[in-house]
């Protein structure tokens, strides 16, 4: 991803970095933020604010310079990026702060919300908020919303999340639910018996009518969908 950027030999790299290396390394940390999204939907408007080098760093002479992003870097919120050394006398590498904002549109709070709120159409508006500011989701549409309960308060405007939302859960131990077997083009449904609690998203266990267990993913309602 990153491309090598020809530079004059630096008897020192300064804290505050030439404007064509910011530049780069700007464009690789967008780069690497808009692929976390769909590409389905409208990109996202990304803002990248790179941080300084420790004044005290003395590196030796290079030609060139290529940015990077450490192995298990995300480009979202307060992370950080490489640079290194590819032609010079010594090889080298450093890591700089940077902060990343991803902008995109989102449900905020029209108002403050206690928690136990049951969320209604009234109580949420679209704006954009930053998608990085946190680590759990953002949501984007009001069918994702309306109905849950809050387990956190908000105050107006802030970014609901889904870790703002209560988990969803469809059916509790020994309730009777519906099995979907879901496979390349075809699909077969039956009933059994819930092993344990269906939380949205999750892994559930279910006993068929002849014993037999399988688990599945808790969808809706009663509902377990098993992948074939």
């Amino acid at each position: 991803m990153a491309q090598a950027l020809p530079a004059p030999a630096l008897p020192a790299l300064p804290a505050a970095l030439p404007d064509a290396l910011t530049t780069e390394l700007r464009q690789l940390a967008s780069d690497a933020a808009k692929l976390l999204w769909p590409t389905s939907a409208s990109p996202p408007r990304v803002e990248v604010v790179v941080g300084r080098l420790d004044p005290r760093l003395v590196l030796a002479p290079c030609e060139q310079i290529v940015p990077f992003l450490p192995p298990g870097a995300r480009p979202l919120g307060a992370t950080r990026i490489g640079l290194r050394c590819a032609k010079g006398t010594t090889a080298w590498r450093v890591t700089l702060p940077m902060q990343v904002k991803v902008w995109a549109p989102a449900l905020v709070a029209s108002t403050a919300l206690p928690v136990g709120t049951v969320l209604l159409a009234q109580h949420l508006r679209t704006a954009e908020v930053d998608l990085a500011a946190r680590v759990d989701a953002a949501i984007g549409q009001q069918p994702d919303a309306i109905g849950r309960t809050l387990q956190r308060g908000l105050a107006a405007g802030d970014t609901l999340r889904s870790g703002d939302l209560k988990v969803l859960q469809y059916f509790n131990a020994g309730d009777t639910v519906r099995v979907v077997a879901v496979g390349s083009g075809f699909s077969i449904s039956g009933e059994g018996q819930a092993l344990g609690p269906g939380t949205a998203g999750r892994n559930a266990q279910v006993r068929l009518g002849g014993g037999r267990i399988v688990t599945g993913v808790a969808t809706g309602e009663r509902q377990v969908e098993v992948a074939l």
